[in-house]
């Protein structure tokens, strides 16, 4: 089992204490006062960004998919062809820096889109001002992954009158991840641990199962891996794998496969989900399955982000590799354009 000690031996940056803190981050920035924007006529919002910043903009896809609102998502260079004077473009980049998202907000500008922006400074915030755009300025929290809460609850509080989520179900996601973690934090390194359980469990590579509701968490948990543990990781809608990736089964294989089920899934899907158990059982292949908690799409996607990036965490210490560095990423950000 996991102790302080190594934990801190590994983590040399100490990027457990950040998720530690997660709810109250979550709560303060939603708590705290920003002045809330609003734009007339819009039928299209654009969600902009990358890595942490685009698992933000995942979240909040989530949440506005399940509303009339046409919403896309942007994770590259270029906007969709139907963005116009109608659309807002909402950039997130924690860094400030990114070039992509840097990229389509000069995209959005051309096109006479309506813009706003969220990030901890850099030419994001300058171009923002020089344009005379509207800009929300918030600190990074140890790394752009574990600003998560940060970025992710400022942008429901400024945006309150875009993003449709009422005070009620963002009152019922900061009381989950609380309870959540008292479960998964560093205060409980014991074997009641999800997370840890999980993370001990893990070897070879993992394989995502999940449904469509619950891609930006899947997508996230990939994403935490790959960048915490440093491992390769695949991921497949649970639906579309049943007409391809299921016969990959067929032979013996490294892979583990981990189930991601939502506490409300549709029907279909649930059976789905059964089968997919049977036909594991069947076959003596060992699974896991992380079960999304109750509430509102944003309880559901805000806890099992928590959940799997403490798992990530936990992995990447128990195989003795320190999570924060990303020397790969830091490679591309220095020479790409």
């Amino acid at each position: 089992m996991l102790d302080i000690n190594t934990l801190k031996k590994f983590d040399s940056s100490l990027m457990h204490e950040a998720y530690d803190k997660w709810p109250q981050l979550a709560r303060s920035a939603y708590e705290s006062e920003l002045n809330a924007v609003s734009f007339d006529n819009i039928d299209h919002i654009i969600l902009v960004g990358m890595g942490g910043s685009g698992a933000v903009c995942g979240v909040l896809s989530g949440i506005l998919s399940k509303t009339q609102i046409h919403t896309s998502v942007v994770k590259g260079y270029h906007l969709p062809n139907t963005a116009d004077a109608n659309t807002l473009v909402i950039v997130v980049s924690v860094s400030g820096d990114t070039v992509e998202t840097i990229s389509v907000l000069e995209s959005a500008l051309a096109k006479s889109c309506h813009v706003v922006s969220f990030s901890s400074g850099g030419k994001l915030q300058q171009i923002c001002k020089e344009k005379n755009l509207t800009h929300f300025v918030v600190p990074q929290v140890h790394s752009p992954r574990a600003s998560f809460p940060a970025f992710l609850y400022s942008i429901l509080n400024a945006l309150s009158g875009i993003i449709p989520t009422s005070q009620s179900d963002v009152a019922e996601s900061l009381d989950a991840l609380e309870s959540l973690q008292k479960q998964i934090s560093t205060a409980n390194l014991t074997t009641t641990n999800p997370a840890l359980s999980i993370a001990e469990w893990i070897s070879g590579i993992p394989l995502l199962y999940y449904p469509w509701g619950l891609e930006p968490a899947a997508t996230r948990f990939k994403n935490s891996l790959q960048e915490n543990a440093k491992t390769h990781v695949i991921s497949e809608d649970i639906v579309e794998a049943t007409h391809n990736g299921i016969v990959a089964w067929e032979k013996p294989s490294s892979v583990v496969p981990i189930l991601i089920r939502g506490s409300d899934d549709y029907t279909k899907t649930k059976a789905l989900w059964d089968l997919l158990e049977d036909y594991f059982k069947e076959r003596n292949i060992d699974y896991r399955v992380i079960n999304s908690v109750e509430g509102s799409i944003l309880s559901k996607l805000v806890c099992l982000v928590y959940l799997c990036d403490y798992i990530s965490i936990y992995k990447s210490v128990l195989s003795e590799i320190d999570p924060s560095p990303v020397s790969s990423i830091d490679y591309f950000k220095q020479n790409k354009s």
